[in-house]
């Protein structure tokens, strides 16, 4: 089955027509007269040695009639003729396709006189006096006139079809498929760039494949559409096809990244996606085996990446996988647009835009609307990271914060003890009588205690030191100045003010200077050492 009968929802007549006809609306003049067509015969022939000699016709020659050229390529020549009205500077060239190698005008009149010729093509250096076209400028006053073209080319897109027209009208229609070129290309380059640039700092495969999608799409209209020949003398025709062949694989890597399709969790998709590989490959072998349909299997591998992207899109967006929803809009309306750049060999009533243009439009949507998928992940990425990190900072907090009294826990006074310096202190702790009143009241009526005075001691410390809870009704501050005298005076002060509802609570303390101890270790120890012989000189009294 070929690829115009795979995509027969998209042939001529049908409402897929109706919406390309529409869509290039846009780009198509609409003001002025239409050209005209040039009306004739195709012809070819099978004797590698005939060569046109300048005959003013090709009716008396060896050569054969055809529909119009082969896709595969081959030496073509065009009998027709036209007529001009006014005396005025026309221009002569091809409708449909800008896939052209080689080809020569030559201009007869009723006399069978040459007074014309022209030459150009892609293969062709002959400076091109329209950008981007092949476009040749005629000068005939008004008359019937027969035009003999030449045409030559490892592979055609699509048929192209000689027409006339003005040069004022000819200027004018070619700007909007000229412009939509030049907006393309700065897509291209633009989203190219910023793939390329994800793919090397994520470490992503996904943008990574689409910036070489992107790159064999450049190559391939840089070189279709004149823009390698015309910016940089670049006439190597199978720039054409050749990355097309390669992107095809690119396209594969891409939607099996994006969305997420692997052996394990996708295996019909991801064995469909093995077989689309080994397709893909024969392909790039048939097409080095005849380069004359590289471009048709090129073609075949277009139409094998979207029935995969289409499939996947479905499949993922059915599990419920919120890329794949996203994504199943870019590639429906990438399998439409690229589905008619495929199918298609002549574009009806459009003279200035080429079935290239419809190519480079169609990738130029995808290529946006995947950014905007691009962004969403992104975006879902920011906001998982955000929350992930606003869970650790809940976690972490969490760690280091005692849960009844919400003061710092041990686990943070050993943190601050590493940065404490040589002129801090630290105070030990012990609340007296919480014992009595866990067992005479309840622990509610103990954790009371334990609360009030941790609240009082906080607020009243401030921000000159710290305290914890590091266990029990052990309490411990660290005080960067050292003022030890101002901690005990709040101690005392705080143990005061509770007593009016815990009439035997107290409390005991011992500090010690960080520059009295040789480590942590023996800071905690003269601290909590002296603590014990505070609460013993309590017990004597």
């Amino acid at each position: 089955m070929s690829i115009r009968k795979a995509f027969l929802i998209l042939e001529p007549g049908s409402i897929n027509r109706v919406f390309l006809s529409l869509l290039l609306l846009t780009f198509a003049p609409c003001s002025w007269a239409l050209p005209q067509d040039v009306s004739g015969t195709w012809y070819t022939t099978s004797d590698p040695d005939w060569q046109y000699q300048g005959q003013s016709s090709l009716d008396d020659s060896s050569l054969r009639t055809v529909a119009g050229v082969e896709l595969s390529g081959g030496n073509f020549w065009f009998e027709g003729y036209f007529d001009l009205s006014e005396s005025t500077t026309h221009v002569l060239d091809f409708k449909n396709s800008s896939t052209i190698g080689h080809f020569r005008h030559f201009v007869f009149d009723e006399k069978h006189q040459l007074l014309a010729t022209s030459e150009g093509g892609i293969q062709s250096h002959v400076d091109n006096p329209f950008f981007m076209r092949h476009g040749r400028e005629v000068s005939l006053p008004p008359g019937r006139y027969r035009l003999i073209s030449e045409l030559s080319s490892p592979f055609f897109l699509a048929q192209p079809e000689p027409y006339v027209d003005s040069l004022a009208d000819y200027r004018r229609a070619i700007k909007s498929g000229n412009a939509l070129v030049l907006i393309g290309f700065g897509i291209f380059f633009g989203l190219g760039i910023y793939y390329a640039a994800l793919s090397l700092t994520r470490r992503r495969t996904a943008e990574g494949m689409y910036a070489l999608f992107i790159l064999g799409n450049i190559f391939y209209n840089g070189t279709a559409l004149l823009v390698f020949a015309e910016l940089f003398d670049l006439h190597w025709f199978y720039l054409i096809s050749v990355p097309i062949l390669f992107s095809n694989f690119a396209y594969i890597a891409f939607v099996m990244s994006l969305l997420s399709i692997d052996r394990n969790n996708h295996p019909h998709l991801y064995r469909m996606g093995i077989a689309m590989y080994a397709l893909l490959g024969m392909f790039i072998i048939l097409a080095a085996m005849q380069p004359g349909w590289s471009l048709e299997y090129a073609r075949y591998g277009v139409a094998l990446f979207l029935l995969y992207g289409l499939t996947a899109g479905i499949v993922r967006a059915r599990q419920g996988n919120i890329s794949a929803r996203l994504y199943l809009i870019a590639i429906a309306v990438f399998f439409i647009l690229g589905g008619l750049s495929i199918s298609m060999s002549q574009l009806s009533g459009m003279h200035a835009i080429y079935v290239e243009h419809v190519g480079l439009f169609a990738v130029a949507v995808e290529v946006i609307l995947l950014a905007l998928v691009l962004s969403y992940q992104f975006a879902r990425l920011q906001r998982e990271k955000e929350h992930i990190q606003k869970r650790l900072k809940h976690s972490n907090h969490l760690a280091k914060t005692d849960a009844l009294t919400g003061l710092s826990n041990r686990y943070a006074l050993d943190k601050e003890l590493d940065r404490l310096s040589s002129e801090g202190s630290l105070t030990f702790i012990d609340l007296d009588r919480l014992k009595y009143y866990n067992d005479q009241y309840g622990h509610a009526r103990g954790d009371e205690l334990l609360c009030r005075f941790s609240r009082q001691m906080n607020t009243t410390l401030g921000d000159k030191a710290t305290i914890y809870r590091v266990g029990g009704d052990e309490f411990a501050i660290t005080c960067p100045d050292g003022d030890v005298a101002r901690v005990e005076r709040i101690m005392s002060e705080a143990v005061a003010s509770i007593q009016s509802d815990f009439e035997f609570a107290g409390a005991s303390a011992g500090s010690a200077y960080v520059h009295e101890a040789d480590d942590i270790s023996e800071l905690k120890h003269l601290a909590d050492m002296r603590m014990y012989q505070n609460k013993q000189q309590k017990r004597l009294k």
